[in-house]
Parts: C-alpha cells; structure tokens; sequence
C-alpha cells in the first residue's frame, strides 16, 4: 500500500529554491559578461571579424 512521504520543511525548500535561482543569475552573468567583452573587443576566447575597411 502507498504511503505518502513526510513534508519538506519551508527552510529546506527555500534554501532549494535560492541554489536554483542563483545558478541562473550566475549564467545570465557570464553571458553579459561575455557579450560585454565582445561587444569592446577585449575578447581573448573569441575571435569576431571586424568591418573596419583599411
């Protein structure tokens, strides 16, 4: 027969919830920090064309 499991404390599920949303706000931060590095051309991992004609 099922037995229903016990309930997740609110601090347990809230210490869950903030480890979830700083794993995005740590990715949303690379990905500016990366497009503001491009967008200076101080990039060393990638390499962009430039359109300056010389």
């Amino acid at each position: 027969m099922a037995v229903p499991k016990k309930r997740t404390s609110i601090s347990k599920k809230r210490i869950r919830k903030n480890i979830w949303k700083k794993k995005g706000y740590r990715a949303a931060l690379k990905a500016f920090s990366l497009a503001k590095s491009l967008s200076t051309g101080n990039s060393k991992s990638f390499f962009s064309m430039s359109n300056t004609n010389k």
